[in-house]
């Protein structure tokens, strides 16, 4: 499994092509309407302060997901905007801050951030949650920042993410340790021995 980077931290990044040049910079990352993966990226020019670009980066022409760049081919992976408005409406940026609830309706959290399996993969992981004391037993604070795996979501909207009752096993706070469990769960789904 590749690293996993909050997509957060995807904000600014520059696109760079395989020759090197700097085309654009990540404004926002768009996920597909089941919020399974990332499905493009919205963009700004070439420096940070140019603006936005009428022109976006689909997840099938990115190379690749790096810790400092998103690679691609060359400046013809970019599309103009029109050709992707119909993923506009995916999930990206109202997950950030959506309400978390179990499914008998408890309001335990919000979405912090997400995390996204770097590489070519684009597969988002999980969930960063402030979650509320109903979620996490034991925390003092009204707070605490803890993750949530994505295979343990019912349902993601732009307003809502829907988790199990039973979630509360799968939380953690600690991440590397949920780094460990997803690798160990993706290994298993692809029938590697552990």
């Amino acid at each position: 499994m590749n690293g996993l980077t909050a997509v957060r931290s995807l904000a600014t990044l520059p696109v760079v092509t395989l020759g090197g040049d700097v085309v654009a910079h990540v404004k926002d990352t768009v996920f597909d309407t089941s919020a399974v993966r990332v499905a493009s990226f919205t963009l700004t020019g070439r420096t940070l302060l140019s603006g936005p670009l009428p022109r976006d980066l689909p997840w099938p022409a990115v190379h690749c997901l790096g810790p400092d760049a998103v690679m691609i081919r060359d400046a013809g992976a970019l599309c103009d905007l029109p050709l992707s408005m119909a993923r506009r409406d995916a999930v990206r940026g109202r997950l950030l801050g959506a309400q978390v609830l179990t499914e008998d309706g408890e309001a335990v959290g919000t979405v912090l951030d997400v995390l996204v399996e770097a590489g070519t993969s684009g597969r988002l992981v999980a969930f960063r949650l402030a979650a509320n004391r109903e979620l996490v037993h034991g925390s003092r604070h009204r707070r605490h920042r803890v993750y949530v795996p994505r295979g343990e979501a019912l349902s993601v909207t732009g307003r809502a993410l829907v988790i199990p009752s039973h979630a509360r096993t799968y939380v953690t706070d600690d991440l590397p340790a949920f780094v460990a469990r997803v690798g160990e769960r993706h290994d298993r789904g692809r029938g590697v021995a552990s």
